[in-house]
């Protein structure tokens, strides 16, 4: 391929405004004011933004959402300016939803990508994993009206209630489902693995997101 026309068939599509994937893997956010961002994702901006720390619900910027396994912060930062900022997450395939006005998402907080400044949202304790974590899981409840990036290892399924997921293949469920935690006693038999804790989504409404990999887990194919 020659240079002229590698760095033409490469270069950023026409913005429409918002959110707009340039690919699978990568966000182009047309950025007129603020937006939120997952910090460390900045890959390249273009204008005048500024990015400065969020604070949370949980205290601190490092203290966005508590992973209920490492106990590890998913810090968020605010973007603030004009231009183009584009963001990415490790390789992961990026979808992006638009929310409605009251309209909201449960989200894995390692799984959010970005989301527009006027999107509400809270950190909720999903269950008590006993004996594995303090505190339970923690999620990021996203309400609209706005756009929502987030984040998945591959390509998601989206199945509906009733279903039993492992949390840590688990990515997002409409806010409507209260998904219990429990343990399986049955799998723990004989081994030792994650998958001896699930979550249980009742019900026959709603939707549940899952990924073909388990975060913290080995490293697998994307």
């Amino acid at each position: 391929m020659e240079l002229e026309e590698f760095t033409r068939s490469n270069a950023p599509a026409e913005g429409s405004g918002g959110f707009q994937k340039e690919n699978n893997r990568l966000l182009d956010i047309d950025v007129d004011g603020t937006v939120m961002t997952k910090a460390g994702s900045m890959i390249a901006y273009t204008g005048d933004i500024t990015f400065t720390g969020k604070s949370s619900a949980e205290g601190g910027i490092t203290g966005f959402v508590k992973d209920a396994v490492t106990s590890e912060g998913t810090p968020i930062m605010e973007a603030e300016g004009s231009g183009h900022l584009y963001v990415a997450d490790q390789g992961k395939k990026i979808q992006v939803l638009d929310l409605d006005e009251g309209e909201s998402i449960s989200v894995n907080g390692d799984d959010v990508l970005a989301f527009d400044s006027n999107v509400d949202y809270e950190i909720k304790t999903i269950g008590s994993i006993s004996g594995a974590a303090a505190g339970g899981l923690t999620n990021v409840y996203l309400t609209g009206p706005g756009q929502v990036a987030i984040t998945t290892h591959g390509n998601p399924l989206v199945l509906t209630p009733p279903v039993k997921t492992d949390p840590s293949a688990t990515v997002a469920w409409s806010a409507d489902l209260s998904p219990s935690i429990a343990k399986n006693k049955m799998i723990e038999i004989g081994q030792q693995s994650n998958e001896s804790l699930q979550m249980d989504f009742t019900g026959t409404e709603g939707f549940v997101v899952i990924q073909p990999y388990e975060e913290g887990g080995a490293t697998q194919g994307q």
